[in-house]
Order: structure tokens, then sequence, then C-alpha cells
């Protein structure tokens, strides 16, 4: 069932009782759920979370990054570790906030370069890493869904090709692929063949515009997009990322710079312009 969705980094890294009023307003707004990010390892906000949004009718899902400290490519073992346990937690903490998905760069450290092209030694330590953390997620009935990043942001997985390659080595049902056209823009020859190669075993997409503002106002192909998602039968969750500089760690390390739009004209134009491309295509 498709369903709409917002990542909540426009207002913060971690998401406390403090954001409610404004979810009452996205959930206003029209939106099916959330998507939060789960660097914070402590359990009470998403304990708080949860049964908040299941009181107003909102899903939830968890995107999720790693630094260098917890690399699943590395090759110190005990690096290799703490990825696990990492993402374990990010698991536990998705499972107490009720959500179903885990998104995110998690197949590699985030912004760490060794300056060579990917290995295929690193490929089978993601592999390893990600398919031990998988029957963790199947017991809390979790869908891991790595993403591909652009190249000044990871370089094991650029491309959907790339992202591919990385599930069907681990082959496990609880890993699958994502879509984002923000980081296709860079690096793929087109929308189209991106998404007909991760389709298989594609179970999320973000909605995110090529300068990060609202989508619908950059230079992303977006018909292409949303006719090859209908074309390919994609009917899961489209959720919208758009950054702001609130959270100024993380936006510092994803190099936003500056306010593309106004936050809640992202939410609202964002959400028109999302809704009216799925009807388009249907």
């Amino acid at each position: 069932m498709i369903k709409i969705g917002l990542n909540m980094h426009l207002w913060a890294n971690t998401i406390t009782n403090e954001h409610f009023a404004d979810i009452e307003k996205i959930k206003e707004v029209g939106y099916d759920g959330i998507e939060v990010f789960l660097a914070e390892p402590d359990k009470k906000s998403y304990q708080e979370l949860g049964p908040f949004l299941k009181s107003i009718g909102l899903e939830v899902n968890g995107c999720l990054g790693l630094g260098p400290e917890a690399d699943p490519i590395s090759s110190d073992a005990a690096v290799r570790k703490s990825a696990v346990e990492v993402i374990k937690t990010a698991i536990d903490n998705m499972h107490l906030a009720g959500g179903k998905n885990i998104c995110g760069p998690f197949h590699s450290a985030f912004a760490t370069f060794s300056r060579n092209s990917p290995q295929e030694e690193e490929y089978k330590r993601s592999a390893e890493v990600l398919r031990e953390v998988a029957d963790h997620a199947a017991q809390a009935d979790i869908m891991l869904t790595p993403e591909a990043l652009n190249r000044f942001e990871c370089y094991l997985c650029n491309t959907m090709a790339q992202l591919k390659k990385l599930v069907d080595m681990v082959d496990h049902p609880n890993v699958k692929g994502m879509f984002d056209p923000h980081h296709a823009n860079i690096e793929e020859k087109s929308f189209a063949g991106a998404i007909k190669t991760i389709a298989p075993v594609m179970t999320h997409v973000h909605i995110s515009d090529n300068d990060r503002g609202t989508p619908g106002g950059g230079n992303v192909a977006w018909d292409e997009v949303f006719s090859t998602l209908a074309e390919v039968g994609y009917d899961g969750w489209y959720t919208i990322e758009a950054f702001s500089r609130d959270s100024l760690d993380f936006a510092n390390a994803i190099n936003v710079w500056r306010e593309y739009d106004p936050r809640w004209d992202i939410v609202r134009d964002g959400y028109a312009f999302t809704k009216k491309m799925i009807a388009k295509y249907s």
C-alpha cells in the first residue's frame, strides 16, 4: 500500500515529546507517517514516541548512519563488531517505537574513505555484518534497507547496481534496498535504469530533490522517477527527505550550509507534489 512519509531531519536528530505538537500538524497535512534518525541509543524517546504516534494514527520508520568507529567494512574485527552492536541497538529502538523499516547507508561508515575503489573483500565484510543483524531484525519484524549514497558521502555503494550486488550477497529476506533520486541524480545514467535495477529488491523510496529543498522545486526528472516506480509496481513508502540547519551537527556532517526552503513550505508543498505525482501515474 502506497504511503507518504516525512523525514524528521527537518527538525532534529532526536525526536522527543517537544516535537509532538509539530507531528500532529504533520498528520493534519495528510502524511501517513514519519521517519526518525536512530543515532540516539537511549530508549526513552522511542518509548514515548511509539504510543504517541499510535494514538494519532501515524506510523514510523527509521534511518541510520554509522561513523568510522563502527564501520562494517573495516579490516578490524572489533570495529565490525561495534557496527553489529550499533545496528542491533537501532533495531531494538525502532521496535520500541513501533516501526517496521530502517533505511540509510549503514552498509559502511558515512564519509569514510580509503582512497581506493570498493574492494571485493569490503563487500564481503559488509554482507557478513548485514546478514548477522538481519537475524536480529527478523525477530523484531523489521526490514533493513541500506541506501546507496553519492560519491561525496561514501564509496562502497554509489549506484543501484552496487547496492543490488550487496543485497544479493547478504541473501536474507530482511535485507532489501531503496532508491533516492538525490543520489541517483549524481551517480546514475538514468533514473529509469536505476529504478529498474533495484526494483527486484526495492522496499523503500526517498523523495529528495537535487538541492535537498522542496520536492518538485529542483532539477530531478520527477516524471521519469514516478512513472518508472509505477511501471515496476512499487507500492511502498514515498518518504520526503529534505534538510535544514536546525540540527547543526547533522547539517555540518552532510554539508548543508543554507536553508533551502521554509520548513512548513517543504512539509505542505512536498506532500502535495508527491501525492499529485503518485496519482498521475497510478
